[in-house]
């Protein structure tokens, strides 16, 4: 079993999911926004499960700094500035062969660990 997390070092919720998984002895590809953000198609991915308004990260302190408070932007639009502005998202993003989570979801991932 392998799972990919999504997300950044210095955010806690991300530390969580990769200590979740971690303890479990569960193999993880660590993806850090830090150093490389998320491609386009990965974001499609997880936009057309949760939607992209899921996605973004309303209450983060980078959302406030780029006075994205008022923005009114369709999904496309989103999207775009989601794949170039990834301390955006809401993290952890998580995928574990087609299933996906957003956000910390610990119920569902230790499913995933019990199969």
């Amino acid at each position: 079993m392998e799972v990919q997390v999504f997300g950044n070092k210095k955010d806690s919720e991300t530390r969580k999911a990769l200590r979740f998984f971690a303890e479990r002895r569960v193999k993880t590809h660590f993806v850090d926004f830090a150093e490389r953000a998320a491609s386009l198609g990965e974001l499609k991915r997880f936009a057309q499960k949760f939607g992209v308004q899921a996605l973004v990260d309303r209450d983060g302190k980078r959302f406030a700094e780029m006075g994205l408070r008022t923005a009114m932007y369709g999904d496309e639009r989103w999207l775009q500035i989601l794949a170039d502005e990834p301390m955006l998202l809401r993290t952890p993003l998580v995928r574990f062969q087609h299933k996906l989570t957003v956000g910390p979801a610990e119920a569902e991932w230790k499913a995933w660990v019990a199969k």
